[in-house]
């Protein structure tokens, strides 16, 4: 046990995290690295160049004349997949701090600094892209001392591109981050820390042993769904999964039992041995608390139980994603999803697509509004078709967050225009380091949900960056408001605003759909309406035929008649016809702005 050591990686979002994980493997001769950010095995994190899944890998490394056992944890960046890091943290001792040598301390290494420290986590601050020709290496030490108090020699510089540093970064794991402790002789306790699905072995549960031994062969429980298993094989995780005839306290590694049920295996979970049991499961695992809600649904209803089962195979893969039944009267039967962020929503709709070969439909996402009747009693309600009635309603509360901003002070006032015109609140100003200022905001959640990201990178070109904590319910005038089609609501259409925005927003929405609605042999009249007031419409203009052509000459009653059939015709196929909304159109509702 004293020669073991389990550390993460944790960074803002593009600050070579990955990169330099390569660079460990290869140095330690765990692989041959043969192509870029190895740990990054999707090909949607390839594409897009980001870390959507923590990965564990074990590393082995000399020093001292002594072997080290070193489980590293690479970890994403992104603001929305910030679950994936604090599971990581919970099974780690130390942590590696990879600050960009070129862009300094950002919003979510303050983030995930603090989750690590709450956590009690060695922190070891590195340097990243020294050999960058823009690289401010002094400037960026100075960010690091104010933020963690550290001595200036104890911040490593080191490149992922070139290696320098490399050893160092290894040396410094095995110095200062403590070991893990426990108790070998004690009742086995196994933090679950990530789960994956395979068509072959069932699902595989990965975990970190917190006391206690575990062999194959023993039959196993997992403490909060008290299920029993065969532990028909355990192992260590490297490239592949290496099997072993037994892990003790400290090691990471897996467990393949056989589980064909994706809802019997709970991230957070501990896994204990049916023969000398542990009482109590390990604390501290937090449960995670959607963000953004969404209507999945599938484009053939008959293709319902598949998305349910693709689903929960992507729930053990990615356990911030969280789903319920509901049906829709445009849509018919599908779920809603609770994500973290926009771009959780839409990594979670790719994967779907490639992993599963799903193919799906979602809604407008919005929040989840607290409802308070004139009764006093209180709802949660996730989805602008579930409100109730108007009359009934005493006052809505709405999510706030409280946001921090990181950015240089060239872009301040672009900013603050930004999130003032999301109805955000300033709460305070600061300058860190340098012309680099940091801004909190309280701001409704419901505002930053669709586009705030996209347009805070652009107006900042790129130098702001963004962190989210939760401020709890507001009271806000809130109203729903419904899009019509010849009358009828669309429902997955429906959105919850605040009272100042819900005429302009109406407007653009009824003028978008005009644009994507295919035309009709009738006219289709778009209605944005605020309980039974209508306050914007646009008309999709029918498809006529010319049926005066047959028509050369003679008396005028003749067009006439003519044209009055085709009136009757018309009006007909108006009650009969029913409008499609096509799936750009959905889509198209999140991106007015462009």
């Amino acid at each position: 046990m004293n020669h073991i050591r389990n550390f993460c990686i944790i960074a803002h979002i593009d600050h070579g995290k990955s990169t330099l994980a390569d660079r460990l493997l290869e140095y330690t001769h765990t692989i041959k690295v043969t192509e870029g950010q190895m740990l990054d095995d999707m090909d949607l994190e390839r594409e897009r160049g980001i870390t959507i899944k923590s990965h564990a890998i074990q590393m082995e490394y000399e020093y001292g004349g002594e072997k080290y056992v070193l489980n590293l944890i690479d970890t994403p960046g992104h603001v929305d997949f910030s679950y994936e890091v604090s599971r990581s943290i919970a099974a780690c001792e130390g942590a590696l701090l990879v600050v960009d040598a070129t862009q300094g301390v950002q919003a979510q290494t303050i983030s995930n600094l603090y989750m690590a420290i709450d956590n009690d986590l060695e922190i070891i601050p590195v340097i990243n892209k020294i050999d960058m020709p823009n690289a401010m290496p002094e400037e960026v030490a100075d960010e690091i001392i104010d933020l963690l108090g550290c001595k200036r020699e104890e911040i490593i510089l080191a490149s992922g591109k070139t290696g320098e540093g490399v050893e160092d970064i290894l040396n410094a794991v095995v110095e200062r981050i403590p070991h893990p402790t426990g108790d070998e002789n004690a009742p086995l306790q196994a933090l679950i820390f990530d789960s994956v699905f395979n068509s072959y072995r069932g699902i595989i549960a990965y975990f970190k042993i917190v006391n206690g031994v575990m062999r194959p062969g023993e039959k196993v429980r997992f403490i909060n769904t008290k299920k029993e298993y065969m532990a028909e094989e355990i192992g260590v995780l490297k490239m592949d999964m290496i099997p072993r005839k037994e892990l003790r306290t400290g090691d990471v590694g897996y467990i393949v039992s056989g589980i064909k049920n994706a809802v019997e295996v709970k991230v957070g979970d501990t896994i204990t041995t049916v023969a000398n049991p542990s009482d109590c499961a390990i604390e501290g695992f937090e449960e995670v608390k959607p963000m953004v809600f969404a209507g999945v649904y599938p484009i053939e209803t008959e293709d319902y139980e598949n998305l349910r089962t693709s689903l929960e195979k992507l729930q053990l893969n990615d356990a911030s994603l969280s789903f319920q039944h509901e049906s829709s009267a445009a849509l018919g039967f599908g779920f809603r999803c609770g994500f973290l962020g926009l771009l959780h929503m839409e990594i979670v709709q790719e994967r779907l697509d490639r992993e599963f070969n799903m193919n799906v439909i979602t809604t407008v996402p919005n929040v989840s509004y607290m409802v308070y009747d004139k009764h006093g009693n209180a709802q949660e309600v996730h989805n602008p078709s579930s409100m109730p009635d108007p009359t009934l309603i005493e006052h809505v509360e709405e999510p706030y967050i409280h946001a921090t901003v990181i950015t240089t002070s060239t872009y301040i006032g672009p900013i603050m225009t930004l999130c003032l015109g999301k109805r955000g609140e300033l709460v305070k100003q600061e300058f860190i380091a340098g012309n680099r200022v940091e801004i909190q905001f309280l701001m409704p959640l419901g505002e930053i949900v669709i586009d705030f990201y996209d347009k805070l990178k652009s107006i900042s070109r790129g130098y702001a960056s963004f962190d989210y904590h939760s401020a709890g319910f507001r009271p806000s005038k809130l109203v729903k408001l419904d899009i019509l089609l010849n009358g009828e609501s669309v429902d997955a259409l429906s959105t919850l605003t605040h009272v100042d925005n819900a005429v302009t927003l109406g407007r653009r929405m009824c003028e978008r759909l005009k644009d994507l609605l295919p035309r009709q042999q009738f006219d289709i009249a778009i209605q944005a309406a605020i309980g039974g007031k209508i306050i914007a419409r646009e008309t999709v203009k029918q498809v006529r035929k010319d049926v005066l052509a047959k028509c050369y000459g003679g008396d005028v009653s003749r067009k006439r008649k003519l044209l009055e059939k085709q009136k009757a015709g018309k009006k007909r196929m108006k009650q009969i016809g029913n409008v499609q909304v096509p799936q750009k159109a959905f889509l198209a509702v999140l991106k007015l702005d462009e």
